[in-house]
């Protein structure tokens, strides 16, 4: 069972900027997927930015050019670096992983991160 631990949330003001973290206790160059999923109150949880095999992102519309995500597979990390943050982007951010390619969805969970974005 591979281990998911988010770090780098907080409290910041709208335009600032903060780097998420996700250490994986796997080899994160073997995962076919990484990705950060983000859940605001009230809200259901969704897809932020996804990256396939540590190269190839996909990213939500609400974040294209203001978010990147990334992976450093020598250190097994995955980052989420989010510039220009807006009040909306305010929510409990989690990382995930899939092993393999499949409709099964993604395999391993972090406990989520707090993000707070202030006016």
């Amino acid at each position: 069972q591979a281990q998911m631990v988010e770090s780098g949330g907080g409290l910041v003001q709208a335009g600032d900027s903060l780097r998420l973290s996700c250490a994986a206790s796997v080899q994160t160059s073997s995962l076919y997927a990484m990705a950060w999923f983000r859940q605001a109150p009230g809200k259901e949880r969704e897809s932020v930015a996804t990256i396939f095999w540590g190269t190839t992102t996909n990213y939500a519309d609400s974040v294209k050019g203001r978010f990147t995500i990334s992976v450093d597979n020598a250190a097994n990390i995955l980052y989420l670096q989010m510039n220009d943050l807006k009040l909306e982007d305010t929510a409990v951010y989690y990382c995930a992983a899939q092993m393999y390619p499949s409709n099964e969805g993604f395999d391993y969970w972090g406990q989520g991160t707090q993000v707070t974005v202030s006016s």
